[in-house]
């Protein structure tokens, strides 16, 4: 099944790296507050997946 909160924050961090410039700063914080949920029940393998979906997201607002 896997855990719902890392596939709900890697859809958000998808959807925000594909937003048009108008809907971007939503999208934004968003896909931040999903990352932000995942991280504290992943495990260390999800938690580095979800830095790297940080690092993406950081580099387009």
């Amino acid at each position: 099944m896997g855990n719902q909160l890392f596939q709900e924050a890697r859809r958000f961090v998808e959807m925000a790296k594909s937003a048009n410039p108008a809907d971007l700063d939503s999208a934004a914080l968003k896909a931040k507050n999903a990352l932000s949920s995942a991280y504290a029940n992943s495990t260390v393998a999800e938690q580095a997946q979800l830095q790297q979906m940080q690092q993406e997201l950081d580099q387009i607002t």
